[in-house]
Formats: C-alpha cells, sequence, structure tokens
C-alpha cells in the first residue's frame, strides 16, 4: 500500500478484486403536481456482475480498473478490506477513464493511467469507513 494524497480525500493505493454490478435507481411514485416539476438522475444498467480491481480507496470512494461503466451509473460493489473483511456498499461512477493511457513527465518517466473509473460512496458501513480511514492514516 502506498499513499496518494494529491486529491482532497487522502487515499491509499493498492490492487484488490471487488465485484461491481450496475443497480440503478428504485421507482418513485410523486404525487401529480410535483412529478411536473420533478427531475432525477436515470442511471443506466448493466446486467451482469463483473469483476475489476480496487487500485486506490479513499473514505469517499475509488478507483477501480477494468472495462469503464457509464457516468452516474449506480453501482452495487463488494471488496474484501485487510484487517477487516468484506464491504459491501452502493456508489455511482463519478468519472470513467475509458482506455489505458500513458501521461507524459518533463524529467521522469510517463505516469501510465489504467482504464475504469472512479467511484464515490454513497452508502458503506460506518465500521467499514472507520477502518478504510485508519488505513489510509497509517499509510501515511
Amino acid at each position: 500500500m502506498t499513499r496518494t494524497d494529491n486529491r482532497n480525500a487522502t487515499r491509499v493505493a493498492l490492487n484488490a478484486p471487488i465485484l461491481i454490478e450496475s443497480i440503478g435507481q428504485p421507482e418513485i411514485e410523486l404525487h401529480p403536481a410535483l412529478a411536473s416539476v420533478y427531475s432525477r438522475v436515470n442511471p443506466e444498467v448493466t446486467s451482469d456482475k463483473f469483476p475489476g480491481s480496487l487500485r486506490d480507496l479513499s473514505t469517499n470512494g475509488a478507483f477501480v480498473s477494468g472495462n469503464a461503466l457509464p457516468l452516474l451509473s449506480r453501482i452495487a460493489f463488494s471488496f474484501e478490506l485487510p484487517e477487516f473483511g468484506r464491504v459491501a456498499g452502493i456508489g455511482w461512477t463519478m468519472w470513467r477513464r475509458n482506455e489505458d493511457c500513458e501521461v507524459p513527465r518533463e524529467g521522469h518517466d510517463a505516469v501510465k493511467l489504467p482504464k475504469g473509473f472512479g467511484i464515490l460512496f454513497e452508502a458503506i458501513p460506518l465500521d467499514a469507513r472507520l477502518a478504510i480511514h485508519r488505513m489510509v492514516q497509517s499509510a501515511s
């Protein structure tokens, strides 16, 4: 594990399997007066669960390398957190990289970035979030 902290939320780098499933949003019935003025994100839904690789993790989200999901996909996920156990949660695809790429750096080797997507956690158990926080802090 390596700490990466060039973002708002401090992250820890890792390489762990994760299982992803696109789940969409549950339908809600609105009062007719509200239905005419209400807008909601309608995320795409894929039909299968699929594996990915959890590459970095913070208390607020994660990066998963693998096939990129459409933006604003609502997903269920599960992964093993070292010294904690299985974490299951719900999140949203906030950004994606459709292909592997390299970003040149002056005086250094290029940074290789794999295809994948960023998840913003909507819901994970509080004890799992605290365990992630401890893991990130210990990597500093």
